[in-house]
């Protein structure tokens, strides 16, 4: 059964045997955003990457960071042929020394580096406007935002099993309950996450054709 907000609230609350007077909605709400960035912070799925494209400007070396960004996977742009070019990560001391004169434009970027919270920069500095494209990872929309909490978010709605049980270590530490029913929480979260992490990390991002079929060693006799 997918999960909706109402229903996740209500299988924690019956797991747990405690009733809205303790884990009332506000806690309930937290619990659920802990377990999720947990889950998001363990797993890199492939539900958080996302794709933003704006235009540098010529003589201007920064580029605003979308507010849902947590990891840039890579920056490409358009040069002046309309051919594609991936820009090479560095860091800022790299960039302030390969590039000094920031304020001049020099030609097409070559590198890209994150500047501050709000800003990522790139070098050269643009001496035209090109198209860029930015490849993250961004932070996913919570089940308790209320866009989603009645259709459901791409976790709750496939990983039913691995929400609840990151939800139920959270709650259970919340509720200071028996060291054994967290542990056991906790193993079954791990065996889900592990298995997720399988899923999104590895058989999602194989191609049958490339890779060939995934098969599971068998075990057989040598002959006599």
């Amino acid at each position: 059964m997918a999960y909706t907000l109402t229903n996740l609230q209500d299988d924690i609350r019956n797991y747990t045997e405690v009733d809205s007077s303790v884990l009332s909605t506000g806690v309930l709400n937290t619990i659920i955003k802990n377990a999720e960035n947990r889950i998001y912070r363990d797993v890199d799925s492939d539900d958080n990457r996302f794709y933003a494209t704006s235009n540098l400007q010529s003589g201007n070396r920064y580029v605003t960071i979308p507010s849902d960004l947590r990891i840039i996977r890579y920056v490409q742009l358009k040069d002046g042929s309309n051919n594609q070019v991936f820009l090479e990560k560095r860091d800022t001391s790299f960039m302030t020394e390969y590039y000094n004169t920031p304020s001049t434009a020099s030609g097409l970027p070559k590198y890209y580096a994150n500047w501050d919270a709000n800003f990522w920069v790139v070098a050269p500095t643009p001496n035209a406007t090109f198209e860029i494209t930015l490849a993250y990872v961004k932070q996913p929309t919570s089940l308790t935002d209320s866009s989603v909490s009645s259709s459901g978010t791409y976790t709750s709605n496939k990983y039913q099993d691995l929400l609840l049980y990151a939800c139920l270590v959270e709650a259970y530490g919340y509720l200071k309950g028996p060291a054994d029913l967290i542990q056991y929480y906790e193993q079954s979260y791990r065996r889900a996450a592990k298995s997720y992490s399988i899923e999104q990390e590895g058989r999602r991002r194989r191609d049958e054709w490339q890779d060939g079929a995934i098969r599971s060693q068998i075990k057989s006799p040598s002959p006599n």
